[in-house]
């Protein structure tokens, strides 16, 4: 693993658990985390049950004992590595977004191709897939109990820099990481929306916002929290907030907010599909329940029903507690990581592929020139970009 801060905590998480609970083709061994201050990295490894640390991502990718590179790092790194990585013959996790820039994001998802046609696989980690409840929601509209899916409302709320005092850590600045709230949690909605309705966004009309243009300058951050701040400002060049309206390609509108700037609200992720036969409803802050409603019902039985996403039988939840017994959001690393596992042992299909991560990250292109341009703007195809 390369990277051990936020995501890194998550990850291992995940690769600690994974093969305690499901059965398997492969058992994941955590042998060497890489970070590039020798001291915290040594302490990550230790605390996160990492056999070895090293500040050299490079010597990584040239060991023959490790099979698997799963990339944790902030964006602008993404595509080095992952790159590197793919190439040495290793299969790649790599966080969300995929890249900073849409050249980045087609490099990887073309190495991506190239290696899968030898065994290598790679996966980008939207992890909100993984959500028992989100699994379902995609099950229900799949088997046609939403009808003509019609409406698409999707926002992402959080509040953890309101304060102008906050410093200026990597997340706010371009140069590192892509985008403000648009990349680093608007790309989960986008991500997850495409996910459960089977259509992907093909235009967008969008407008962004910074409203805190300078910051005190930073000490030690993980990215999520203030730490120490040294003497001086700098300035913010991502947005703080992202809001745009969208078609879909099988005929569905959509609107969507992204912002880290909702004064209250700490991981608010809310998404509702209305259809022509039904509606369905997701909330992150209520992460085991859905809400339902079927049109089909006589009408004196119709409103919206809470959904209890914990029986054996929905997805995911058989391998922990019985029904009632709730689960949180390092699940849904564990799930990801199973199913990584499973598609490397098995050959099964991947999800979300490099590709599908390029899509969501011309989707990102094209919400920034709307917003730019203040028109509609069309998201390019994917495949088209790296057919060769």
């Amino acid at each position: 693993m390369v990277g051990y801060a936020f995501m890194g905590t998550a990850h291992s998480q995940a690769w600690r658990t994974v093969n305690r609970v499901f059965d398997l083709p492969l058992r994941a061994r955590m042998t060497a985390v890489s970070g590039r201050d020798p001291g915290k990295v040594a302490a990550a490894a230790a605390q996160l049950g990492w056999a070895e640390h090293t500040t050299d991502w490079r010597s990584l990718i040239t060991r023959d004992d490790i099979d698997l590179i799963d990339v944790c790092t902030p964006g602008d790194s993404h595509a080095e590595i992952a790159i590197a990585a793919l190439a040495a013959g290793k299969h790649v996790l790599c966080e969300k977004p995929l890249a900073n820039t849409i050249d980045e994001a087609r490099a990887m998802a073309a190495a991506a191709v190239r290696a899968q046609a030898g065994g290598v696989r790679s996966m980008c980690g939207f992890n909100y897939r993984r959500v028992p409840a989100v699994a379902l929601m995609r099950r229900l509209v799949a088997d046609g109990r939403l009808g003509e899916i019609r409406h698409v409302r999707a926002v992402y709320l959080q509040d953890w820099i309101t304060d102008p005092q906050f410093p200026l850590v990597w997340r706010l600045q371009k140069d590192k990481a892509g985008s403000g709230a648009l990349g680093d949690i608007g790309a989960h909605i986008i991500d997850l929306t495409q996910y459960v309705t089977g259509q992907r966004i093909s235009g967008v009309s969008a407008l962004t916002e910074t409203f805190v243009k300078q910051r005190p300058l930073p000490g030690d951050s993980s990215g999520l929290s203030a730490g120490d701040t040294v003497t001086g400002t700098g300035d913010v060049t991502v947005d703080d907030a992202a809001l745009f309206v969208a078609r879909l390609d099988g005929g569905a509108i959509a609107t969507y907010e992204a912002t880290r700037f909702a004064t209250g609200r700490k991981n608010g992720l809310r998404v509702e599909i209305n259809g022509s036969q039904g509606s369905v409803v997701f909330d992150f802050e209520r992460m085991n329940e859905l809400e339902f409603y079927d049109a089909a019902l006589p009408s004196d039985e119709q409103g919206f029903s809470r959904i209890l996403v914990t029986e054996p039988d929905h997805p995911y939840v058989a391998a922990w507690w019985p029904p009632g017994h709730l689960i949180g959001y390092e699940h849904s690393f564990t799930h990801q990581a199973r199913d990584l596992l499973e598609a490397i042992g098995t050959g099964a299909p991947i999800a979300p592929s490099f590709t599908d991560a390029l899509q969501v990250q011309l989707v990102l292109d094209a919400v920034e020139r709307s917003a730019a341009l203040g028109s509609w703007s069309e998201v390019e195809p994917a495949l088209t970009e790296i057919a060769a």
